[in-house]
């Protein structure tokens, strides 16, 4: 499994290293985010969205469970299944009825769910360092793997954008 980790010192960074992660989806990809709560799982949504050319007006799915963006291409599917249980309360949720095929699952809080991940699923864990600062690790695909560590500094700080 292909593995990569990157540091970012602030939200936009976060969101910069999100944006090219984001333009590397493509229709079917599951990206299953662990960490804790406010360490940027919601800013980095914000990126994925902006690479995928959609609007990065993002925001958390708490209380709606999922919220949807679409653009011209792929669309986004933002869940948040910190209040599912387990996978017995995934139906309940209507996840299933998504399309995956026309877009891509952002799945925050993932791991209560585990068990109904595909063994091809993106994981993004998300670690806060101190206030703006996050360790970002993808595990699962090798269209990552030159996003590793140092990839924003190599990249002017822009995340090569």
């Amino acid at each position: 499994m292909q593995k990569i980790v990157q540091v970012t010192h602030s939200p936009a960074e976060t969101m910069a290293f999100a944006e090219t992660v984001g333009r590397r989806l493509r229709a079917g990809d599951i990206i299953a985010y662990t960490g804790g709560l406010g360490v940027g799982k919601t800013t980095f949504t914000r990126g994925l969205a902006k690479g995928m050319g959609l609007p990065d007006v993002v925001s958390s799915p708490t209380f709606a469970i999922v919220q949807e963006y679409h653009g011209d291409g792929l669309s986004l599917y933002h869940f948040d299944m910190y209040r599912i249980a387990d996978v017995m309360e995934l139906e309940s949720t209507g996840y299933y009825d998504y399309p995956l095929e026309e877009g891509v699952f952002a799945i925050e809080w993932a791991e209560h769910m585990i068990e109904a991940l595909p063994p091809d699923v993106i994981r993004i864990t998300l670690v806060r360092l101190s206030d703006d600062v996050r360790q970002i690790t993808i595990e699962g695909d090798e269209r990552f793997a030159d996003l590793g560590d140092g990839y924003l500094g190599q990249n002017g700080g822009s995340g090569g954008l």
